[in-house]
C-alpha cells in the first residue's frame, strides 16, 4: 500500500507544470495509513523531506514585499525595517514556509492565532504581514516598546517573557532576538 502511495504521488508530480517544492511532513495514523502533507495540522506530523531550496529564487527576494510591509508600517504605527526584519529571520521571505511546530507564511503565525488576528489564508503575504505586524504591535505595546522583549515574546511567547522577566534563557530565542536585532539595525542604516 505504501509503495502505491508513493508511486501515485511520484507519477502525480510529474504532470505539474513546473516545479514544485516544500518540505514534506509524515504521519502515521493509528490504523497505519500513512498521510502526506506540505502544512502539518498536528504536531504528530514529522519532517519526512526537506525542501531543496535553491529553486524559484524570486521568492526570497528581499524587496519584494516592501510595499506590503510598508503599508503594515503605516497602519500599525511599526518600523519598516522591524517587519522586515522578522520577516527574513521568520521566513526568509518565503510566503509558504511551514515551521515544523505548524507556524505559517512570511511572519510565521500560529494556526492557534488565525482568529484573533483575522487570518483566513495565512499563505496570503497582505494578511500574514498584516497580522504578524497586528501581533509585533500588540508585543511592543506590551513590553513598553522594548524591541528586544517584544521579539522574544513574538518568539516564545509572552508567557515565557512574563515568567523570566527578562529574554527567557532558551537558546532558539536568544539568537531569535540577535539575529533580527542585527537585520534590524542593518535595514535602519545604523
Amino acid at each position: 500500500m505504501i509503495r502505491q502511495v508513493f508511486f501515485f504521488w511520484a507519477a502525480a508530480g510529474l504532470m505539474l507544470p513546473g516545479p514544485v517544492h516544500s518540505d514534506i511532513y509524515r504521519y502515521v495514523d493509528k490504523n497505519g495509513v500513512v498521510h502526506f502533507t506540505n502544512t502539518p495540522s498536528s504536531p504528530e506530523y514529522v519532517l519526512y523531506m526537506r525542501e531543496n531550496k535553491k529553486f524559484d529564487s524570486r521568492l526570497t527576494d528581499p524587496d519584494i514585499y516592501d510595499d506590503l510591509i510598508q503599508s503594515a508600517a503605516d497602519r500599525y504605527k511599526v518600523s519598516f525595517s522591524l517587519i522586515k526584519a522578522v520577516i527574513r529571520v521568520e521566513s526568509a521571505f518565503k510566503p509558504t514556509a511551514v515551521s515544523p511546530k505548524g507556524a505559517r507564511g512570511l511572519m510565521q503565525i500560529m494556526p492557534a492565532n488565525f482568529d484573533a488576528l483575522s487570518v483566513t489564508d495565512p499563505f496570503d503575504p497582505s494578511q500574514n504581514i498584516m497580522a504578524g505586524t497586528r501581533y509585533l504591535k500588540q508585543m511592543l505595546a506590551r513590553y513598553q516598546q522594548q524591541i528586544p522583549l517584544a521579539l522574544a515574546a513574538y518568539n516564545a511567547g509572552p508567557e515565557a517573557v512574563d515568567r523570566y522577566r527578562q529574554i527567557p534563557p532558551f537558546k532558539e530565542t536568544r539568537e531569535y532576538v540577535r539575529k533580527v536585532m542585527a537585520l534590524y539595525n542593518r535595514y535602519n542604516g545604523a
